[in-house]
């Protein structure tokens, strides 16, 4: 059996542990394991008329020697993008497929998805194996209404892809934003500033709103509840005051919003629709300094958050999809995605992940009035609170 992988999306830690143990699981049974480069971009980019060797910026054969040493590291080795073949832009149309498709709709997208099956088919690729998030994942639902046999793992540091309650890279970015926050306690009571710390979170604002409860931060944004600027002003106010050491800690979700306000994003869409969210850490800084007199101390993790090795939880569970993904392969399943549910290891079906939007409980999780993390009740909820 011939097997494909790949990663698209945002890199996070665990990536590489994940594939290592697909690549090793795969060989035991003597099966070879193609990657593909950069996401969904290197089925896309490959060449039909030329040889694979000539190929090799958008696919490369994956061994036991190949990932030897790759769980070490962060990232993916394999290398990541936002491509989706079924929503191709002109100028992401590789030369060699210009004028074999017209270009629809009010966005002029084509859907490549023909000549991704047909490489597919020329590889001699029986099954894909592809790691991401809710966009990624969207196109292995594509193939597997194709008819292609597709056993999907799902990641994102926002831990936001329905149908799991785990997904590849949360744990380390919540241990990194904690870690972070904590450490900018040090300049804030220094300066007996107001510290303002901005998180990814498009959508769910679950990191933020764990990384705030394990940080004893003084308030969280998330990106579900719009927030009352004044209301906001007067509580860090009063946290600031209460606090020996003079100073207060906002943690703030990147897709949260002011009331009557908007989400804060710019910059083209990706192949997804989506426009690059940040800056409203600072916007939300800015105000705050301007309603109370107190210098903010404003701080994006951004990239921080994914940066560096995965932590122990993070290689349990990568490690774990890879294997259950093999494993589903072996026992002959396809259109599925592995996953966690009630602290168990299970599969659901791949189009569980677009089916509906996975966001915080604010009832039972979220103070809405006050801005903070509430979890009164963690008996019977599982590890993470999901």
């Amino acid at each position: 059996m011939r097997i494909g992988i790949l990663t698209g999306g945002g890199d996070v830690p665990g990536l590489n542990p994940c594939m290592k143990a697909v690549v090793n699981r795969a060989e035991e049974n003597g099966w070879e394991v193609i990657g593909f480069r950069r996401g969904w971009a290197g089925p896309l980019n490959y060449n039909l008329d030329k040889s694979f060797e000539e190929n090799s910026e958008w696919v490369m054969p994956v061994t036991r020697s190949t990932v030897r040493t790759v769980d070490r590291t962060g990232g993916t080795f394999l290398h990541t993008s936002r491509t989706n073949p079924q929503k191709t832009r002109e100028k992401d149309l590789p030369d060699f497929l210009k004028g074999k498709y017209t270009f629809e709709g009010e966005k002029k997208l084509a859907d490549t998805t023909p000549h991704v099956l047909q490489v597919l088919d020329r590889l001699g690729i029986q099954a894909l194996v592809p790691i991401g998030g809710d966009d990624t994942l969207s196109y292995a639902v594509r193939l597997h209404k194709e008819g292609f046999r597709c056993v999907a793992i799902p990641k994102t540091m926002d831990n936001d892809v329905h149908g799991t309650d785990y997904c590849i890279g949360f744990s380390t970015a919540v241990t990194r934003s904690v870690e972070f926050i904590n450490a900018l306690r040090t300049p804030s009571g220094s300066h007996e500033r107001i510290a303002v710390i901005e998180l990814f979170g498009r959508n769910s604002g679950e990191t933020a709103l764990i990384a705030a409860y394990l940080a004893d931060a003084d308030r969280a944004l998330i990106s579900e509840v719009p927030f009352n600027i004044q209301k906001l002003a007067k509580l860090v106010a009063d946290d600031r005051r209460k606090n020996p050491s003079g100073y207060a800690v906002v943690v703030v979700s990147e897709g949260a919003q002011m009331e009557g306000g908007e989400i804060i994003e710019g910059g083209p869409e990706d192949a997804y629709g989506h426009k690059k969210l940040g800056g409203i850490g600072k916007h939300t800084g800015d105000a705050l300094k301007e309603l109370t007199g107190i210098d903010i101390v404003e701080q994006s993790l951004a990239y921080m958050m994914r940066a560096g090795a995965p932590d122990s939880l993070d290689r349990m569970v990568a490690t774990s999809y890879g294997n259950l993904a093999v494993q589903q392969l072996e026992m002959g399943h396809s259109g599925i995605m592995v996953a966690l549910q009630n602290g168990c290891y299970t599969t659901v079906p791949v189009d569980t992940a677009t089916s509906a939007q996975k966001r915080v409980d604010v009832e039972r999780l979220y103070d809405a009035e006050n801005y903070k993390p509430r979890v009164l009740h963690p008996l019977g909820l599982p590890m993470f609170l999901y």
